[in-house]
């Protein structure tokens, strides 16, 4: 049974930092691609950051570039999301998201993780 598991959310004031973590089980992480979204009220869902099955590879939604970094721990099947210089418009349910490849490829998605930013 798949399950990816969101946690480190909560309540920061503005320019603070938070870590989201999603351990993963179920499935080969270390073959999966994986990444965090993110959807405010009222919006849809937006990519914020991807990082490949090896770590090799990483990219970020502008509006994170310079604040946000993503990380994996093959080891510890979780992926992670260090959240710096926190903004009100970063408020949203964060969540995780696995792509194992493959024909067709298998997609995952956690349960979310609020995060509010507000002072």
């Amino acid at each position: 049974q798949v399950q990816l598991v969101e946690s480190g959310g909560g309540l920061v004031q503005p320019g603070g930092s938070l870590r989201l973590s999603c351990a993963a089980s179920g499935f080969t992480f270390s073959l999966a691609h994986m990444s965090w979204h993110r959807q405010a009220a009222g919006e849809a869902r937006e990519l914020v950051a991807v990082i490949t099955n090896f770590g090799a590879y990483t990219n970020y939604a502008d509006s994170v570039k310079g604040r946000f970094t993503i990380s994996r721990d093959n080891a510890k099947n979780t992926v992670f999301l260090q959240m710096n210089n926190l903004k009100l418009e970063d408020t949203a349910v964060y969540y995780c998201k696995a792509v194992l490849p493959g024909t067709p490829a298998a997609t995952y998605w956690g349960q979310g993780t609020q995060v509010t930013v507000s002072s």
